[in-house]
């Protein structure tokens, strides 16, 4: 039976319905979903729940030529818990019911109507991204929290989430999940789409909003409003998850392919003014590294090379990977941006993590609001330091062979700064390291293949068995030329 939530004019459905519903959870002990999936849909292999696949015809506001439309996911295999999805028209919000005749059960053989309303396992968002005669898929928003979006010319790869919750510290990571969802009707002209989250998990309860814009880079807009049950040991906001196989800075004899990843590596900009970039790992075990910062500007999960060279990969196109920075709005104040990386066997498992870490997270039944800007970005533009950046890093030795327990990496930049140089210019590199290293060469000099400058550092990692730091960037007389490259090697 159809949902209608009726409101006046004035108080019009929208995020403050959806954050009371968020404070009125987080104040009750968690109740998990007490739905059953018939056994025939949990017992479906990857194949059979594959072959299932909603009809687009019966797409949501394809009969009035809407610029989006949306199609659901149908529960099945993996993805077992439901969630419920309404659609919000002149202030009112409407349940969207499931029906099994919007969906092509391809070869399965299942006893459909015998299920009732099973509601929808997430959905997807379609409009005309790369030309005004096909609707390209835009944004998936499909178990636990995590959601992904593509801007024009993108291919999917990493994603994001709405909230990470003991990803670090705690006794088991905890995954909050989207249990219900709000989805305002557009225009005929509408350049945005607006959808409403409601957050819930065993510590924390919140209100989300998304707004969409597509584009060349489609941004994001996200308000969220959050309520702990208990404290946490890590309160992750903005988290993105991506993939690192291997690269330049830790090739892989026996492929093809140069490189394997979604993204190369975490930028980050203080609110110092200072721009970091860590290169991306794929380390033995679980390696967990962080930036206190006494505030944050930006961060993200970057593929900076955006070559096919790099990758030659005809079907993965890891070329086509986008990059996303999350953009802050307001001030989040001090804390930390964190990065988890585990080992991947291959490129099928994610094991790459960032968040933002508050100094001081709320007490419990408080809520803690904070908003930022999602951009997905592509080919260009790229969110880059203003001065120059590191465009690679590769590790290994030429002629001179490195001694026990040394490394050494050559990283070259680019950018305005480098190239508004006079002819001549003495650039330094100014290199350090933590208490378990010993830089035993550095230099910095121009590289005339790219119009940039490269810089190459030897270093000892004292004790193997303990985590080697470098930090370096360039600088022309007192002035900071590039973005500081900081790498972390595990320990061996």
């Amino acid at each position: 039976m159809a949902i209608m939530l009726r409101c006046a004019a004035a108080q019009a459905f929208g995020f403050d319905d959806v954050a009371e519903r968020a404070r009125a959870l987080a104040a009750k002990p968690y109740q998990p979903s007490s739905q059953t999936l018939p056994a025939e849909l949990k017992n479906l292999d990857y194949d059979g729940a594959r072959d299932i696949r909603f009809k687009p015809a019966r797409a949501l506001w394809r009969e009035e030529k809407l610029p989006f439309e949306v199609m659901f996911f149908h529960l099945g295999h993996y993805q077992t818990e439901a969630v419920r999805i309404h659609e919000v028209q002149s202030g009112n919000a409407k349940a969207i019911p499931f029906r099994t005749q919007d969906f092509d059960y391809g070869k399965n053989k299942l006893s459909p109507k015998q299920w009732g309303d099973l509601g929808f396992a997430g959905f997807r968002v379609h409009y005309p991204l790369n030309n005004n005669g096909y609707k390209d898929e835009l944004l998936v928003f499909q178990g636990a929290s995590y959601f992904r979006v593509l801007g024009a010319g993108q291919h999917y790869g990493l994603s994001a989430r709405g909230l990470a919750i003991d990803t670090v510290g705690g006794k088991g990571e905890e995954f909050p999940r989207f249990t219900e969802f709000w989805i305002e009707r557009p225009a005929a002209d509408a350049k945005a789409l607006t959808v409403y989250a409601l957050l819930d998990s065993k510590s924390v309860s919140g209100a989300y909003r998304f707004v969409v814009q597509p584009g060349s880079e489609t941004v994001v807009d996200v308000k969220a409003r959050i309520f702990l049950r208990n404290p946490v040991a890590t309160l992750g906001l903005a988290p993105l998850t991506s993939m690192y196989l291997f690269g330049e800075n830790q090739p892989q004899i026996g492929d093809f392919r140069p490189e394997v990843h979604d993204s190369d590596g975490l930028m980050v900009n203080s609110s110092t003014g200072e721009w970091i970039w860590r290169p991306l790992m794929n380390p033995k075990g679980i390696f967990t590294t962080s930036f206190g910062l006494p505030g944050v500007r930006g961060f993200g999960l970057m593929q900076r090379d955006r070559r096919f060279a790099s990758y030659e990969d005809v079907e993965a196109r890891y070329d086509k990977r986008p990059s996303t920075w999350i953009e802050p709005v307001g001030d989040w104040g001090p804390g930390r941006v964190e990065l988890m990386q585990l080992h991947t066997p291959d490129e099928t498992h994610d094991n790459i993590v960032a968040y933002w870490v508050p100094a001081k997270q709320p007490a419990p039944g408080q809520p803690l609001d904070f908003a930022y800007k999602l951009h997905q970005q592509g080919d260009e533009p790229q969110q880059r330091p203003p001065g120059a950046w590191a465009v690679q890093t590769r590790t290994g030795y030429s002629y001179a062979k490195l001694a026990e327990n040394e490394v050494q990496y050559i990283v070259d930049f680019e950018g305005p700064s480098l190239k508004a140089l006079p002819a001549g210019a003495e650039v330094k590199a100014q290199l350090s390291t933590n208490s378990n290293g010993e830089i035993t060469e550095a230099n910095a000099y121009p590289n005339p293949a790219t119009g940039g400058w490269r810089m190459t550092v030897r270093a000892k990692q004292v004790r193997p068995g303990q985590p080697l730091e470098l930090r370096g960037f360039l600088q022309h007389d007192n002035n900071v030329l590039t973005e500081t490259w900081s790498l972390v090697l595990p320990p061996q």
